[in-house]
């Protein structure tokens, strides 16, 4: 059993903390400092021992909220993961502070998959937390969980490797270091974006794909569309999020908009000022001949697809066979790929399709593969893709 202190914000000192018996990769320059702020002192222990052996540093960790706070100064880390529920000051409380004792600092919200927790979390990407985790039940859970130890350590080498560069070696938040120098990108191939979609065909549907950083950035696209141009059209979701995380996004969404939303459900039948989520788990496509009206909901869980279910893919290739030229598709923030066999079925079916730009993506995996195929009408930030969606659907961008 590990040795941690529950009343402070300890460091940890197992085997791979000074470098000894490490099993993950091999780093170069600044190495990721992890804090963990957890009441459980099995999952502090647990989650710390696979930090240290995939190579990055845990440099403390807290019990609470509270000494997480009292611990920034002191300890500098480049990634948070912060638990909801913890005594004296819990997750929602101290995310706040934290940021505003560090606002570059990159936090990760774990809970467990309750309709509660997963409310809470949208609501704390909402304020500032980079990505939710959501944690299995018990400690045995965790402890056995191999899905969530990778997930875990991917969102720490995520989120961790960028702040990690610009902080440099030593660097602290009273910046007593000067930062090491970045070395300049490597040069990349030129973004070659489509020629638009032919016009004289107008959109009959809207397709959003996104995960990483996607609550937020869906959120925002939906609203910039405004409510008066969606309840035109259907609007279908792939988010990647687990089981009851979905629901509740669907409420924020309608929340948001004051439109119907909710996960779509078998055989449902399209319905224009409806949005339609992808329940977790589970691939949602369409069923219904090409041209017709009768356009439905499919639900099937099949195998996953692009290590994602639900997966964009699946979305976006019904809906080529289905609508054709006259859908219109966004892939906003995410990592992986998923998302671009389908945008080129869209493409080759006449359809436009729109990604996010680098600079304003969470994780520029997913938009970035739409880019780099040449699959993309227009790259743009998340601030102008509502404007030119909107356009689109109304005809005023053809």
């Amino acid at each position: 059993m590990l040795a941690l202190n529950p009343l402070s914000a300890a460091p940890y000192t197992g085997p791979a903390a000074s470098g000894l018996g490490t099993t993950g990769p091999a780093t170069t320059g600044p190495r990721i400092r992890v804090m963990i702020a957890d009441d459980s002192a099995v999952v502090r222990g647990l989650v710390a021992r696979w930090i240290a052996e995939a190579g990055y540093d845990v440099v403390a960790t807290a019990a609470n909220g509270r000494i997480a706070v009292e611990a920034m100064a002191r300890h500098d880390p480049d990634v948070i993961l912060l638990d909801i529920d913890m005594p004296e000051l819990d997750g929602t409380q101290a995310l706040p502070l934290l940021l505003a004792k560090s606002p570059g600092v990159q936090i990760v919200m774990m809970s467990t998959l309750t309709t509660r927790n997963a409310d809470i979390s949208l609501r704390c990407l909402a304020l500032g937390a980079v990505d939710y985790l959501a944690k299995p039940e018990s400690n045995r859970g965790v402890t056995t969980s191999d899905a969530f130890r990778t997930d875990l350590i991917e969102r720490v080498r995520l989120f961790g490797s960028s702040r990690a560069r610009k902080r440099g070696p030593g660097l602290s938040l009273a910046g007593s270091a000067t930062p090491a120098p970045v070395p300049p990108p490597k040069p990349t191939a030129p973004i070659v974006l489509r020629p638009k979609a032919r016009s004289g065909v107008s959109p009959r549907v809207l397709l959003i794909g996104a995960s990483t950083g996607g609550p937020r950035a869906v959120g925002e696209v939906l609203e910039k569309i405004g409510s008066a141009t969606l309840r035109q059209f259907p609007v279908l979701i792939v988010q990647h999020m687990p089981p009851v995380f979905t629901a509740v996004f669907a409420e924020h969404l309608g929340a948001r908009t004051g439109l119907p939303a909710a996960e779509g459900k078998a055989d449902e039948r399209l319905q224009p000022g409806r949005i339609y989520v992808a329940p977790g788990g589970r691939h949602m496509g369409l069923t219904g001949a090409a041209g017709r009206s009768d356009v439905s909901i499919r639900l099937h869980d099949g195998p996953v697809v692009n290590f994602c279910r639900p997966a964009v893919d699946v979305l976006f290739q019904d809906a080529a066979a289905i609508f054709g030229a006259s859908a219109l598709a966004v892939v906003l923030t995410g990592m992986g790929s998923d998302g671009t066999g389908g945008a080129r079925a869209l493409t080759e079916a006449g359809a436009a399709v729109l990604a996010q730009d680098e600079a304003s993506s969470t994780v520029w995996g997913m938009p970035g593969s739409i880019a780099k195929a040449g699959l993309a009408q227009a790259i743009l930030p998340l601030s102008e893709i509502g404007g030119a969606l909107r356009n689109l659907l109304t005809g005023q961008g053809s």
